[in-house]
């Protein structure tokens, strides 16, 4: 794992984190924004408190456990990752409710061209943030976005106590047994 300095990170918070998309994925998953780590390496949930990776394979979406710079090969598995916001930032509570809004406008957008099968939101608070939303749970949600379904997951930061590895990984997997159907 690469070390980096505070400046180094803080410097990062610049830097666009690229999507992995594809047109017609089944799974997209939405991650609330970058953080820091993520920006100042290119790669999704790249901290290493991050329990993304770990609870993908514990629920069954990925053979392996991967590694945040093998993040291109989830398209091979018909997965892919965006955020709600694009601006990297330390936690995700420096994040304005304006840039919710408009994240969850610009993620609509882009969803009428890619179209995935489902878009899983990581974090109950962001979507409803996002979507205005309040009464959103995790789970399966009404809303859609065109033929595009939507589910939302626990956020799998390590900040996030309510949620342990095992228990995302059930959540993830009701998520993937729905994909397959």
């Amino acid at each position: 794992m690469t070390r980096f300095t505070q400046a180094e990170l803080e410097a990062a918070r610049d830097r666009l984190v690229p999507d992995v998309v594809a047109d017609g994925l089944g799974v997209l998953f939405c991650g609330i924004n970058p953080g820091l780590m993520t920006a100042a390496t290119g790669h999704h949930f790249a901290r290493p408190g991050n329990r993304f990776w770990p609870v993908l394979h514990l629920s069954g979406f990925t053979p392996t456990l991967m590694k945040p710079s093998e993040q291109g090969e989830l398209l091979s598995y018909g997965l892919g990752i965006t955020n709600v916001v694009a601006r990297a930032t330390a936690r995700a509570d420096e994040l304005s409710a304006e840039e919710y809004r408009e994240g969850g406008q610009s993620l609509a957008s882009k969803l009428a061209g890619w179209k995935p099968r489902w878009l899983a939101v990581l974090g109950v608070t962001a979507y409803r943030a996002a979507f205005d939303d309040r009464r959103a749970q995790v789970g399966p949600q009404e809303r859609m976005f065109g033929d595009t379904r939507v589910w939302v997951l626990p956020n799998p930061s390590g900040l996030n106590a309510h949620w342990t590895a095992a228990t995302m990984a059930e959540e993830f997997g009701r998520l993937r047994d729905a994909a397959l159907r």
